[in-house]
Formats: structure tokens, C-alpha cells, sequence
């Protein structure tokens, strides 16, 4: 791949900040940078650590695209500017939305996703802010598994041979590209933020699309939103690595008040894991399970059945699209 993993063993966070920040500020210049802020774990480490280096020569997005958790945007700004990072809200909800409609093919939906992302929103942004750079949270295995061929990560660009200058009008430029998910944890804890920033279960960058297989409309993420919310507050207190929901495209038979239902399914997915390159499912108690279930079919209108994922990754991945 021509990208050296730095493993967790030689890692050494401070003089990782160290010298990312030395590159960034050389990289930019006296001009200036964006990045985007999604509230997961990369991108927040990332946003920390650009703006460690650059102070006001860097400007951060929330993009509100749509498919984000329950109260998201809101949450993840106010939590940042409560330790000094400004975050401005883009309202992107109906562009995304206008781009995926009709699409059913996973990698169709990440490639709408791509384009709308670093074309259309961000191209816009660079040319407000006068920005040359765009700073981006991708990590060894997002890079991993696309050349793989496993899934297309929506953020691998110029590893598959894209230009960014080219096709979107600025440079990507990824300090983290070298770490896995805990290395990129360590250098969180060195920035100073929170737990609850840097320890955060893995968020997908294609966010609720990942976890939505058919189309992805509005409807379907309003349902799956409120059955992830579920899900987290349910197995926040497993110790997991990752917990989620995923909506089934085809609609089954159920019962409800002594009639025929005919609804969605969510299937529940938590996950043990140490580099996300390898999964178990997690053998949790049938009590919560069933708890779950009870809350998903009285409390997320229109489900009817919900199934757990007891098949290990791989031959499963840990997000279903």
C-alpha cells in the first residue's frame, strides 16, 4: 500500500503529535485549512490535532448530512466549543438525501456519498474559507480494506489514484493515516480530550448509510436512528468495541394486537474487537437481548422482528453495507 502501520508497541503519542503538528504548520503555510467533524473518534482526534497545530489557520465543519445519530450535530458542537474549538453547522441534509435517491448498491451509495461530500459541500466551503488543505481522519484500515477490495471507505481517494487538486480543487492531507483505531485513541488521551471523545465506539463515515441496506431515505434513517439510539443505551456498559443496528430492506410478517404486521427488521450487531481487522460477535445475556427487543418492537414504529449477528468477522464485517 506504500503506508507504514505504526503499531501500537512503537508508538509513542506525544512525539506523534509532535511531529504531525511540525508537518501540518508546514504544510499550510500562512494559509489556511478545513477539515470536517463527524463526532467519531478519528475525525474528532484529527480535529484536535489540526487545530493544536494551526490555532485559527484552521476552520472545522459539522456537515449535517442527515444520516447522523439522534441530536448529533448539536451535541458534538457543543461539546467541542466547551474545550475551545469553534465548529460551524452546514445544513446538508437535502443534497445528500437528492443524491442517494435510488440507489440500493452499497458501493453506489458510497460513491453518492463521496461526490456530494468533497465536490458539491466541501468544494463550496474550501472556496469560501480560501482553504488549500483539507484534513482528514483516515486510518490504516480504512486504506486497508479498500485496497483489499473488502468495502470502498468513503474517505480513500488518493490511494485508489484520485487527484483531489484535479477533481475537487484542494489537497487531502491524513495525519493519522498510519494508526488503527487504539493507537489513534492514544493520541487523543495525549491531546487532552475527554474519555468520552476518544473512547467512543467506531463510527461509520458514511454514518446511518452504512447501516440502512436498500435505499436510503429519510424515513428509513429516522427509523434506524431511533433503533440505534436503542442499542447504544442499552450496551453502552458492555465494554464492547462496537454496538449498532442495521435495517433490512425486506419487510416480514408479524403480529400485533392479534393482527397481521407487516414490518422492518433490525438486526443488532456487537462486536469484541482490538484493531477492527478481526471481530467476535460478543456472547452477551439473553436478558438484555430480549430487553432490546422488547424496546425496539414498542418503541420504533413499524418493527416487527429483531435478530442478533452471531457470525464472526471475517467472514462477516463489522457494518453491514
Amino acid at each position: 500500500m506504500g503506508i507504514q502501520e505504526i503499531t501500537l508497541d512503537r508508538l509513542d503519542p506525544a512525539g506523534f503529535i509532535a511531529q504531525k503538528s511540525r508537518e501540518l504548520s508546514a504544510a499550510v503555510g500562512e494559509g489556511f485549512a478545513v477539515n470536517a467533524l463527524s463526532g467519531g473518534v478519528d475525525s474528532s482526534v484529527v480535529t484536535a490535532l489540526g487545530h493544536k497545530a494551526l490555532g485559527s489557520r484552521l476552520k472545522t465543519y459539522f456537515i449535517d448530512n442527515g444520516i447522523m445519530r439522534k441530536d448529533e450535530p448539536a451535541q458534538i458542537a457543543a461539546q467541542f466549543r466547551s474545550i475551545g474549538i469553534p465548529i460551524e453547522i452546514v445544513d446538508a441534509k437535502d443534497r445528500f438525501f437528492a443524491a442517494l435517491k435510488g440507489l440500493s448498491d452499497p458501493e453506489e451509495k458510497r460513491e453518492a456519498i463521496t461526490q456530494t461530500f468533497y465536490k458539491d459541500v466541501f468544494g463550496e466551503l474550501v472556496k469560501r474559507s480560501k482553504a488549500r488543505i483539507l484534513l482528514q481522519g483516515t486510518i490504516f484500515t480504512d486504506v486497508e480494506e479498500t485496497v483489499a477490495g473488502v468495502k470502498r471507505q468513503h474517505n480513500i481517494l488518493s490511494q485508489l489514484g484520485i487527484d483531489t487538486v484535479e477533481q475537487f480543487g484542494y489537497e487531502v492531507v491524513e495525519p493519522l493515516i498510519e494508526l488503527r483505531k487504539p493507537g489513534v485513541r492514544k493520541v487523543g488521551e495525549a491531546l487532552g480530550l475527554p474519555l468520552d471523545m476518544y473512547n467512543r465506539p467506531p463510527f461509520p463515515g458514511p454514518a446511518l448509510a452504512a447501516r440502512v441496506i436498500g435505499e436510503v431515505t429519510p424515513a428509513r434513517v429516522a427509523l434506524v436512528r431511533e433503533a440505534t439510539a436503542i442499542v447504544e443505551e442499552e450496551l453502552a456498559g458492555s465494554g464492547a468495541f462496537q454496538y449498532l443496528a442495521i435495517l433490512h430492506e425486506d419487510r416480514v410478517t408479524g403480529i400485533r394486537d392479534g393482527k397481521r404486521d407487516y414490518g422492518s427488521q433490525i438486526e443488532v450487531r456487537c462486536w469484541e474487537s482490538k484493531d477492527a481487522k478481526t471481530a467476535a460477535p460478543t456472547r452477551l445475556d439473553y436478558d438484555i437481548l430480549q430487553k432490546i427487543a422488547a424496546r425496539m418492537t414498542s418503541e420504533v414504529p413499524g418493527v416487527v422482528s429483531v435478530t442478533y449477528n452471531i457470525t464472526s468477522k471475517p467472514t462477516s464485517t463489522i457494518e453491514a453495507v
